[in-house]
């Protein structure tokens, strides 16, 4: 058994408004192919095929206000309630309660402890590496959980060596705003696979991708539409690479977004869950909320509960 986390920050199930969401006029076959062809709106409900399970999942857990990265990430990673333990969604990054809790318990630490492999598989440029070494820049929940749990985060010569690959997927934004060019430059196809062959040197594979969430905020509205395309194209690159019996693909988000370009503000919508796979169906039972990831891929992995 083998679990492959495909993690979307920033991106909820929102309203049908193509003025304000660019899931409403995004062309996403290989998306909508997961759901009979519905788009990932409000109200798509749950939907199954033969090959995964479609669902809605709440970020909100009881706590007032909008999600925020840093909290809800720490669920994700977790399973606990930690906005109702702070008494409030906190982010960006983890304060220092959110840091303990992922020092003492993550997913990434508890699966290490029984002997599984585990790693973040995204590099990071040497500026943000340096940034965090020095202190300057905090780790965001995520980063921090794999390092918990004895990881280096990968490097620019990991993704150079394909040890890992940039967290925007294609390399693209390394070779155009980083001026990293010596690092290789995917299609969103060859990507997608690139995920899946980084993947089977674990048994947990965790890939976190920042950019919906940035443009979420920051727009532009036709930006965000081609970087949902090009998402469907690295997914169909990992549906096409990726065999259902060897274990599962889960993609997820922390909070909504990307379906809101212009409001600057996270969204209190439900955010999209699909599990791919074999055992689709028996992961996605019972699936409501970001605290019911980390007990089923841990019952997956190690076949317990607790």
């Amino acid at each position: 058994m083998r679990i492959l986390f495909l993690f979307l920050d920033g991106v909820g199930l929102g309203d049908d408004d193509p003025s304000l969401n660019p899931f409403v006029i995004a062309e996403l076959p290989t998306l909508h192919s997961l759901t009979h062809g519905q788009r990932w709106l409000r109200g798509i409900g749950e939907q199954i095929t033969e090959r995964a399970t479609f669902l809605p999942v709440d970020p909100r857990l009881g706590v007032p206000g909008r999600p925020q990265s840093g909290s809800s990430q720490a669920v994700i990673l977790t399973g606990q309630n930690v906005p109702q333990a702070l008494g409030r969604h906190y982010g960006p990054k983890p304060d220092a309660t959110i840091r303990e809790l992922l020092t003492e318990d993550n997913l990434f630490r508890r699966l290490r402890a029984q002997g599984k492999r585990t790693a973040l598989i995204d590099g990071y440029p040497p500026g943000l590496l340096a940034s965090i070494e020095r202190g300057k820049t905090l780790p965001s929940s995520i980063q921090y959980a794999a390092i918990a749990s004895g990881q280096d985060l990968f490097t620019a010569e990991d993704v150079r060596q394909e040890r890992a690959i940039t967290a925007e997927w294609t390399g693209d934004e390394w070779h155009t705003h980083l001026n990293i060019t010596d690092v290789p430059r995917y299609t969103p196809y060859e990507a997608g696979r690139q995920i899946v062959t980084l993947a089977q040197a674990y048994d947990f594979a965790f890939h976190s991708h920042w950019l919906t969430d940035y443009v979420g905020h920051r727009g532009p509205f036709d930006f965000a539409v081609q970087l949902l395309e090009r998402f469907d194209g690295v997914l169909r690159g990992v549906l096409d690479a990726w065999e259902d019996d060897a274990g599962l693909v889960i993609i997820t988000s922390d909070h909504g977004n990307l379906e809101h370009i212009g409001s600057r503000q996270h969204t209190e919508n439900d955010v999209p869950a699909v599990i791919i796979g074999k055992r689709h169906r028996e992961f996605a039972a019972g699936l409501r909320t970001l605290m019911d990831f980390a007990p089923r891929i841990q019952h997956m992995l190690l076949n317990e509960t607790d």
